[in-house]
């Protein structure tokens, strides 16, 4: 996965963290919580509207 991989990434973080509210998140954390997800293979860095992105697919997903 990379950080295009938004929607394959919520589902990951949705997964891996079941009792995590994703709006309570800060994109600090929510960077962390990507970067440590098993199947992640990118750079560690990453700008805003990607984050944003992903926070709102994991929201969407634990709906």
């Amino acid at each position: 996965m990379k950080w295009i991989d938004v929607n394959d990434v919520a589902t990951a973080l949705a997964e891996q963290y079941p009792k995590v509210d994703p709006t309570q998140v800060r994109f600090t954390e929510l960077r962390d919580k990507v970067i440590e997800l098993k199947d992640f293979k990118d750079e560690r860095d990453c700008n805003e509207r990607i984050l944003e992105a992903i926070q709102q697919c994991w929201i969407d997903e634990v709906e």
